[in-house]
């Protein structure tokens, strides 16, 4: 493990000391829980279903409309359905 060296003002030095205190754990401790848990929430959970696994790479993504907005698109022109 690496050591940082963070800067910040007093009060917020002294508000993180007693919010790792009340936890039971280190400073240190809980700021890589922090950023780690910030990591994880700005990565887009990414659930793909097989059949949109099949078609990866065939399609080309488009900013205005989502896989699901694609794949269901897609399903009724093949199928003839009806929104």
């Amino acid at each position: 493990m690496k050591k940082l060296t963070l800067s910040a003002d007093e009060q917020v030095i002294r508000e993180a000391k007693r919010l790792a205190r009340d936890s039971g754990t280190s400073v240190s401790s809980m700021f890589e829980r922090f950023v780690r848990s910030q990591s994880r929430r700005r990565k887009p959970a990414r659930h793909i279903g097989p059949i949109t696994r099949k078609a990866t790479g065939v399609i080309r993504m488009t900013k205005d409309k989502s896989e699901q907005d694609i794949l269901a698109e897609t399903l009724i022109k093949k199928y003839g359905l009806k929104k």
